[in-house]
């Protein structure tokens, strides 16, 4: 873990995607819980041949099988489940070591949080058996993070290399999901357990807690933490940002409660060709409170962004028999932006929802999705003297499928406030008067791109980024005059 001293700029306030981002309240969050176990259950049913090709999406049970489609049971054949694991992957050379579980052993866990070093498969031994190979050329495979693949492996098997003590090495290339789920459907969201988030803490005072069914790690003071979310603390001293030594400082205190879902869609029309429709976004609510006091300097230059924690979680989606890694990335940072001095002083809380990703269809290829909803309420606001100053707290969230980036999005709820006038001193050493106008503002901007690696799906592969489209919104949240 790593601490870094807060030397931030003038002001800075509070609310965080997540998106990497979200808190609902319990009861909400408690039944899509319990939704998600019901769709646990039944994706573990296989379907009978020639029935419904829809496929259940469900958090994926402790012990998640690898899935394997072969070409060995004729053309057109849909992914199965299958008692074979990967042992080792080295990515570098992409060679994998494919072994056969063991009666009473348990598959690999399936969100392991923390990247380990690949491993590269041994060499075949020189007396190995002649037991029949466990895999064959053509054969896609679908796994959970797994040794040398933390983030989820899904690749085609192009060369059965040989035997080996650990199993049988195989060279694989990258495979597509078309690959596995064929002409099946899928379409689900599904929470990311909160306890499953590794947390790097980039400043002192940062303080993380979650609440799940069966599991509390305690908020602080004893705060509550709704079932299901992940919440932070963050409090900070905000030395001024210019450079003429003044004495400017804020004080930075607030909370967001987050608790993300991830939403996947499929629509296939074979294994061979591009699905008709899919879908890859993260979504939620969220919920946060925030007090920011002092007088704010000058900055210079564009805003100032400092990342104050990062978080990663490789979440794994049941999607019918196969097993589908979602890997999701945030970075929360403050950001703050200021012209002259204004002292301000402002609490407020924040409630609101948010959807980012990109969606296929084969008539328009890969679009942007994105939507954010937020209402906020001004406990106390003022500002005071000329000047302006805009600050954020928000995160960068990026989410791909088995190590591969395929949206980023940057949510960044923030607070404004200005003021314009004149202050005017007596010669006569009176009190100074001051005219003009103040305000406080509150809004939400919300940016991204699609990245290139959404061909995953098996969709034709994306020539360049394309921009989520920038959403910008902002609602006054107090006024008023200055006089004295």
């Amino acid at each position: 873990m790593r601490h870094r001293r807060a030397l931030l700029p003038a002001f800075a306030v509070t609310s965080l995607f997540l998106a990497a981002a979200c808190s609902s309240p319990a009861p909400q969050a408690a039944q899509r819980a319990a939704a998600g176990q019901e769709q646990q259950i039944r994706a573990t049913q296989p379907a009978a041949e020639g029935t419904d090709h829809s496929l259940t999406v469900a958090a994926a049970p402790t012990a998640t099988a690898t899935a394997v489609a072969s070409p060995r049971g004729g053309s057109g054949q849909r992914a199965h489940r299958t008692t074979l694991t990967v042992s080792s992957y080295d990515g570098r050379t992409r060679r994998a070591v494919i072994s056969e579980h063991s009666n009473g052993s348990s598959p690999h866990s399936p969100t392991p949080t923390a990247p380990s070093t690949p491993t590269a498969p041994s060499a075949p031994s020189t007396g190995s058996s002649a037991a029949p190979h466990r895999t064959a050329v053509g054969d896609v495979i679908a796994s959970a993070p797994a040794p040398g693949a933390p983030r989820g492996l899904l690749a085609k098997v192009t060369k059965v290399i040989g035997e080996t003590d650990g199993g049988t090495e195989v060279q694989t290339e990258p495979a597509t999901l078309n690959a596995l789920l064929g002409d099946a459907t899928a379409k689900g969201d599904v929470p990311v357990d909160p306890s499953s988030f590794t947390v790097d803490k980039l400043l002192p005072d940062v303080k993380v807690s979650w609440s799940k069914t069966g599991d509390v790690h305690a908020g602080p003071k004893g705060a509550t933490v709704p079932l299901g979310s992940l919440r932070l603390d963050v409090g900070a001293e905000v030395p001024t940002t210019g450079g003429s030594g003044a004495s400017a400082t804020a004080s930075v205190h607030g909370f967001v409660q987050v608790a993300p879902q991830v939403d996947f869609a499929y629509g296939g029309t074979g294994s061979d060709a591009p699905p008709g429709s899919a879908y890859l976004g993260v979504s939620g609510d969220w919920t946060s409170g925030w007090a920011v006091k002092g007088r704010a300097a000058a900055a210079t230059g564009t805003p100032l962004r400092i990342p104050f924690a990062k978080l990663h979680a490789d979440p794994v989606l049941q999607v019918g028999p196969v097993p589908v890694v979602v890997n999701l990335d945030l970075t929360c940072y403050l950001q703050i932006s200021a012209e002259g001095r204004a002292t301000v002083d402002v609490e407020q809380s924040l409630k609101g929802d948010f959807k980012a990703g990109g969606t296929f269809g084969l008539s328009h290829g890969w679009t942007p999705v994105s939507a954010s909803h937020m209402t906020s309420t001004p406990v106390r606001a003022s500002v005071a003297t000329a000047g302006s100053v805009k600050t954020a707290l928000g995160a960068e969230a990026t989410v791909g499928l088995y190590g591969t980036v395929g949206v980023t999005a940057d949510l960044a709820p923030y607070l404004r406030g200005e003021a314009t006038g004149t202050l005017t001193a007596a010669s006569d050493g009176s009190t100074p008067k001051a005219t003009g106008t103040w305000g406080v503002y509150g809004g939400v901007d919300l940016s991204g791109t699609l990245r290139l690696q959404l061909s995953v799906f098996g969709t034709p592969v994306i020539q360049r980024s394309i921009p989520l489209g920038a959403l910008h919104r902002e609602w006054k949240l107090a006024g008023g005059s200055l006089s004295s």
